[in-house]
């Protein structure tokens, strides 16, 4: 079902967010600042008796903080006090350019400290408040890698910086003024660097005026540590190189915010963690080198000095370092058993938390439920409104489920549009009610998939209880999916409780040819009968016998093996025809669709009482011996024997038989592709078995197959 809001579509571009600035006016700031700092260095300090320098510089130090004042002022209301703290801090230091250059130039007073450092120090304060709050804006919540980043590259900092700036200023026989501003200047320095650090290394938009804000930052940083430095060795003098890299820096400062994406620079991440990448880790090593290199620096010259010092930044940065790579085990843990798009637990985690729980149930005498949860018609959705609705359709589901679930349960996406439930402890007459309810608050609302429409969704449920209706995992998702197969049979929308009147028949107890059996196998004929005319079915099924004879297995074995060949692409039938007869090469969405087959032939076997184990083999014949497979990316071992026997015939088949995508490959060809995928595709000792049985002339002699040229 679908609504329209009744209005029409309109054309536009991206707001600003609140920045309603032509899109040219920093650009132009920009580059009339560049000419005014150029015009700075080219005129005298005095032109006729007036100051000229002095109010050129006041004028670019005056303007960044009108800019950011106008920036503050348009932006969006809770985003005003971090550019407004900024404004007041860029007023202070254009207050203090003022009184340190009308000082210097027009009445001669060069002391140091004077009442130009009182404001200089007076607007780091507001600076760094400003960035705290936008930094608070930009993370969605505790960005605790970035903090930790963060105060890595903080405590170098503060290392060299008291190991070259501090410390020398302090041993210094100085009046208490000069070592106070002295030693003022690159502690606030490193508070800033600290704030400007979090705000570089946190979660957050990057838009232009993000990095034109950081641009500000780097050069204020660069100069004033420069500045302390010079200072330290007595070459200061004012009107050098250094008012360049202020006054740039300032220049930026104004530039962001008149950037049209000023706004964006406070928008909320949609992680909380900050990337951990290449660049990112080879910065975060060379800089914790640092602080031995400063130990090594000082032996080789002959001054050891501020050992403890040293020795506390390297204790720090390894406590920072075993503290980020927890976290980052742990962050990986958690994306193992998280599903990316709805932020569920994923099928893996429900597959070893059913066992679990069914185990604590066995030792309790008590009861474990599992509901299999199957959007309807959802594909119309994807199809209709493109993958980015059906993920935001997927979003919204999994957010009303988990409304619904109490604790205890366990909500996981289970694949695709299914999702699954455990739920401890459920009493056999609840199960409908726990899954209508369930149901309910799926279709409680219509779903908005654009800003004109939305669509009504609704779900089908297949629920089953241990130990009423299966005593293993395996057996109790089986028929949970059984019953929701039912449901969605019976015309969508609605609950289906496991039957227990037809109990399971056990995997050991299978019976060789059960009623139903019939109706599968002309499936499968008529499946063989699209892609070619030569029995493939057949054809794999009476060589993965072989292989399973060979091999020494039981009876069992052998006749499951034989009829998961026989059956292996009875799930094809549910694919669009135009999808399994084409010629060309597939796309990535009829991959997709390709790849559910499996999925498919599974449920239809597993419909067939005693016939679970066959299901299992089909779902597993795709997977590979790499792990590369699908659909569960199983490997190795963990694939059952029977699905490894019956991929290699399966693929010798495929490759042997002329099909409307391919050709088919000689034997030898053929011979060789399968050899190249022994320890990749296929289990290496099947595959070298199918070679051996071949070269004695066991699968040639078949004739089921296309022969190709010799």
């Amino acid at each position: 079902m679908e609504t329209e809001n009744g209005a029409g579509d309109r054309g536009g571009t991206r707001p600003d967010n609140g920045t309603g600035t032509a899109r040219g006016a920093w650009l132009v700031y920009l580059l009339a600042g560049f000419a005014l700092v150029v015009v700075y260095y080219l005129t005298p300090v005095r032109a006729d008796g007036f100051p000229v320098r002095v109010v050129l510089y006041s004028l670019l130090s005056g303007s960044a903080a009108v800019a950011v004042g106008a920036g503050a002022a348009r932006a969006r209301r809770g985003d005003r006090l971090p550019w407004a703290l900024i404004a007041v801090s860029q007023a202070t230091y254009f207050t203090a350019d003022a009184v340190f250059y009308v000082s210097h130039y027009t009445f001669g007073i060069t002391a140091f400290p004077s009442w130009a450092d009182v404001f200089y120090l007076g607007h780091y304060l507001p600076a760094a408040l400003g960035l705290l709050l936008l930094i608070r804006r930009r993370a969605p919540g505790r960005d605790l890698p970035g903090l930790l980043d963060a105060g890595t590259l903080a405590v170098v900092a503060a290392m060299l910086s008291w190991v070259y700036l501090i410390g020398p200023q302090s041993r210094r026989d100085a009046p208490v003024l000069v070592e106070l501003a002295s030693v003022g200047y690159p502690v606030m320095d490193l508070v800033l660097l600290t704030v400007a650090l979090g705000l570089l290394l946190g979660a957050g938009a990057r838009p232009k005026a993000f990095f034109l804000l950081v641009g500000w930052l780097a050069l204020i940083l660069t100069a004033d540590t420069i500045y302390v430095a010079q200072q330290v060795t007595g070459t200061y003098a004012a009107g050098n190189y250094l008012d360049a890299i202020w006054l740039t820096g300032n220049l930026l400062l104004g530039a962001s915010a008149l950037h049209p994406t000023m706004g964006r620079v406070s928008e909320r991440a949609q992680v909380h963690e900050g990337p951990l990448n290449p660049i990112r880790i080879a910065l975060l090593s060379g800089v914790a080198l640092l602080a031995p290199a400063v130990l090594l620096a000082q032996y080789f010259s002959g001054a050891l000095r501020d050992i403890p010092v040293v020795a506390g930044a390297c204790a720090l940065l390894f406590l920072l370092t075993i503290t980020r790579l927890a976290i980052l085990v742990s962050d990986q843990r958690r994306l193992a058993i998280t599903d990316v798009l709805t932020g569920l637990h994923t099928r893996r985690f429900f597959e070893a938390q059913l066992p679990l729980e069914m185990a604590r149930a066995r030792r309790s005498g008590g009861s474990v439920a599992v509901l299999i949860v199957d959007v309807d018609h959802f594909k119309s959705i994807n199809d209709r409104y493109g993958h980015p609705a059906g993920d935001g359709v997927l979003v919204e589901i999994a957010a009303r489920l988990r409304s619904t679930v109490r604790g205890g349960e366990v909500l996981v996406r289970y694949g695709g549009e299914e999702f699954a439930l455990i739920v401890p402890n459920a009493e056999l007459d609840s199960l409908a009610v726990l899954a209508d309810r369930l149901r309910e608050q799926v279709a409680s609302a219509p779903i908005v998939v654009t800003q004109q429409r939305w669509v009504a969704v609704t779900v089908s449920i297949g629920t089953a209880r241990y130990p009423t209706h299966g005593t293993s995992p395996a057996e109790l998702v089986a028929i949970a999916d059984r019953a929701l197969y039912s449901a969605k049979a019976a015309g969508r929308d609605r609950v289906v409780v496991a039957s227990d009147s037809n109990p399971e028949v056990p995997e050991e107890q299978e019976r060789p040819e059960p009623h139903g059996t019939d109706y599968l196998h002309l499936v499968a004929d008529a499946v063989d009968d699209l892609l070619d005319d030569h029995g493939h079915s057949r054809a794999v099924a009476r060589w993965a016998r072989m292989l399973a004879h060979e091999f020494g297995y039981d009876s069992d074995l052998v006749r499951r093996t034989e009829l998961a060949g026989r059956l292996h692409d009875v799930g094809k039938i549910l694919l669009p025809r135009s999808v399994l007869v084409k010629p060309g090469r597939l796309d990535e969405d009829e991959w997709e669709l390709v790849r559910k087959h499996p999925e498919h032939g599974f449920r239809m076997t597993s419909l067939l009482p005693g016939h679970l184990g066959v299901a299992h083999v089909i779902r597993q014949h795709h997977e590979r011996w790499d792990g590369r497979g699908y659909p569960d990316r199983m490997a190795g071992r963990d694939i059952r024997v029977e699905a490894r026997i019956v991929a290699v015939c399966d693929s010798w088949a495929a490759m042997r038989s002329q099909r409307p995508y391919q050709a088919a490959l000689s034997a030898d060809q053929a011979r060789e592709e399968i050899r190249a995928a022994r320890g990749t595709q296929f289990d290496p000792d099947v595959a070298d078995l199918f070679l051996r049985l071949h070269d004695r002339g066991a699968i040639a002699d078949l004739h089921l197959v296309h022969r190709g040229p010799s």
